[in-house]
């Protein structure tokens, strides 16, 4: 970025100035005009253009074209397009006459010295057609735009340190340093220019909280090579050329976009002159160079699985046996959490999200601890962060969390298009209360953070009339192989009386609920005439109904779904303090692992020697080329008022669009 640095010349002696290649530099001939002056000459030598400017009205001219007649207004533009090789190698003479003399009534010379400074990044122009017009101080989205990317460097590479890499002043392993953007000062021109001329690199002190920079001082292959020299209370540098015309820096980010920051930083490189010590240094020309933190992005249950997380506690033996076989018919990794460390805590999906994070040299997963913090709160630091793991939380000061904090209620889309709108990463989907209502919300920190991502935009549905508040209690997405490539579930009382009403009918209406459930008093069975005979049962059910209508009308306006993308999963919800819970296993919370579902066992009538609710699934799910297991949870999940997502956690393979390529 040029100064619009102005050079004032001389009648009686000559000028020395310092430009850069490629920049403007304004030159001032009005400061000592000869007397009679009614026209000058400007010449430069070659590799020098100077163009003559009238006004703001006319384009600019050769100035080497011909003699002009002398006037206040006129600019003389200086553009050098090579650095030097020595000091003073180029020069510009202006000569001014008269009509009264042949010969010029005097001469005023420049002598330029010119530098080449840039500070260059990966700008990521994959997409563009042409680079050169690339502005490296903007940042723009979409398929043709272009901007350094910076990751949170929050994971931790060398195994050895208790905390994430970017929490101190450090590179504890060279691993640490490709979890970085490279950012590259590169000058050419004479070495003695920098006798009295420096380069400081400096950013604000906004900026600098947010990202810190390493200098590579020595050996490349030695972590003591690497000095922190800007961020956090370093705001500038003095740039020492330790290799010459390329000085290599290392930028890791510290913080994800958030209330109050956009994710843009900046950087800048300014050459400094500090020939005169009679006056206090002056700038000559800055460089500026922008980067966006990468946002934290959530993976849709859609995407193929890479790893299953369970809990392994004192009744949950059968339970963790089924889901290690879904995920080995699956082809996943599975991880499971002892009870040492998770102290018979079983919501692994309440206490964290999976997402990742990504830049084109890198892309590696970052779990989000939730607020909750339960028992098993220690397990994503101390078990998952680890090298190419990353970790992120969000925590409220006041500490007013609630059940709604518990991730099982942060879920996300698969990608769709919405109102005109493409939404390629899919949208995040939030539990909260009515519009208006003073019920339970997601704290703010949270609901902060996950708006401030940009490319998932938030939809804020209704579940404050559920006991325990979560959207997976009443939704769900499994992969589809037509129409917009997934279906959504919803949980549907009333497709679940539609059910029972056509089992009654043909003579079923003795069949019960509940019949089989291993070593529990405490399930009485009822049957299905039981059931719609209940006047209390139905009528709250209408209630429910209407809830989860008032989602799936807001559903299919923010994520642009028809009813044909949306199927009725048979369920029934029984009121608990005057909120809902799951009357039997609550079939839409469920593990998705890619064709293979993990459905909560129903327990529901038995007809013809089958469960008719688990017979209905399989109708509704298999034709999309699904394969259902039902797991039993009644006991170890159910019974506490969660199922069989609520009880896992799944890592997924990132999408293939890249993050960059959308238009938020």
């Amino acid at each position: 970025m040029s100064l619009q640095r102005i050079v004032r010349v001389s009648l009686e002696h000559p000028t020395s100035a310092v430009c850069v290649a490629g920049v403007e530099t304004l030159v001032d001939i009005y400061g000592a005009v000869p007397q009679g002056t009614e026209m000058f000459e400007v010449y430069g030598t070659p590799g020098v253009d100077i163009y003559i400017s009238p006004s703001m009205e006319k384009k600019r001219e050769r100035a080497d074209t011909r003699r002009w007649h002398f006037d206040s207004g006129f600019k003389i533009i200086v553009v050098v397009n090579s650095p030097s090789n020595d000091l003073n190698d180029s020069h510009v003479q202006i000569s001014y006459h008269s009509s009264h003399e042949p010969l010029p009534l005097a001469y005023a010379v420049l002598y330029l010295t010119c530098v080449d400074i840039t500070l260059d990044c990966d700008l990521n122009c994959e997409g563009r057609q042409d680079r050169s017009f690339v502005d490296k101080r903007q940042w723009v989205w979409g398929p043709g735009g272009y901007g350094a990317i910076l990751l949170v460097n929050c994971d931790r590479d060398n195994l050895n340190c208790d905390n994430q890499d970017n929490c101190d002043q450090r590179v504890h392993c060279l691993q640490d340093l490709e979890d970085m953007s490279v950012m590259v000062l590169r000058t050419q021109g004479p070495a003695a220019l920098f006798d009295d001329h420096k380069l400081i690199l400096h950013t604000s002190s906004r900026d600098a909280k947010r990202a810190r920079v390493f200098h590579s001082c020595g050996p490349e292959d030695s972590c003591e090579a690497y000095r922190h020299v800007l961020g956090q209370d370093k705001l500038s540098y003095e740039v020492p050329r330790f290799h010459g015309d390329e000085e290599r820096f290392f930028v890791e980010g510290l913080s994800f976009p958030d209330a109050g920051f956009s994710g843009l930083i900046s950087f800048h490189v300014t050459l400094l002159d500090y020939s005169n010590e009679d006056f206090y240094q002056s700038p000559i020309f800055t460089d500026t160079v922008v980067f966006r933190v990468a946002p934290w992005i959530m993976t849709p249950s859609t995407l193929p699985p890479l790893e299953v997380y369970v809990c392994q506690v004192k009744n949950n033996t059968g339970f963790v046996d089924s889901v290690a076989e879904l995920a080995r018919r699956a082809g996943c990794k599975l991880t499971i959490c002892p009870q040492a460390e998770n102290r018979n805590d079983r919501w692994i999906q309440d206490e964290m999200e999976m997402g990742y994070i990504q830049a084109p040299h890198k892309t590696f997963p970052v779990v989000f601890d939730s607020p909750r913090n339960g028992e098993l709160q220690d397990f994503p630091y101390k078990r998952i962060l680890g090298p190419d793991f990353g970790y992120v939380t969000r925590e409220p000061r006041d500490n007013s969390v609630s059940r709604l904090d518990s991730f099982g209620n942060l879920e996300v889309s698969p990608p769709v298009v919405a109102n005109g709108k493409e939404y390629p990463l899919g949208r995040i989907l939030i539990g909260g209360n009515l519009p208006g209502s003073r019920g339970r919300r997601v704290t703010q920190v949270v609901r902060d953070f996950l708006h401030a991502q940009k490319v998932q935009p938030p939809v804020e549905l209704f579940v404050d009339w559920l006991t325990v508040g979560h959207v997976d209690e009443f939704l769900s997405f499994v992969p589809a192989p037509d129409g917009k490539g997934f279906r959504m579930l919803l949980a549907s009382p009333s497709a679940c009386f539609k059910l029972f009403q056509e089992k009654q009918k043909w003579g079923h209406g003795r069949a019960l609920l509940f019949q089989g459930v291993a070593g529990n008093q405490q399930v009485n069975t009822i049957s299905i005439n039981q059931v719609l005979a209940n006047r209390n049962l139905i009528s709250y059910n209408k209630f429910v109904q209407s809830c989860i209508d008032w989602n799936r009308e807001v559903l299919k306006r923010e994520l642009g779904l028809t009813d044909c993308d949306i199927i009725d999963i048979p369920q029934l919800f029984k009121m608990e303090r005057r909120k809902a819970l799951a009357f039997f296993p609550d079939l839409v919370n469920m593990l998705v692992l890619g064709k293979h579902l993990g459905i909560p066992k129903p327990f529901g009538p038995i007809i013809n020697g089958r469960c008719c609710l688990e017979e209905k699934v399989r109708s509704l799910l298999e034709p999309l080329g699904l394969h259902c297991t039902f797991i039993d949870d009644f006991t170890s999940y159910h019974m506490l008022h969660g199922e069989v997502h609520c009880g896992t956690n799944v890592r997924r393979q990132p999408f293939s669009f890249k993050w960059w390529n959308m238009v938020p």
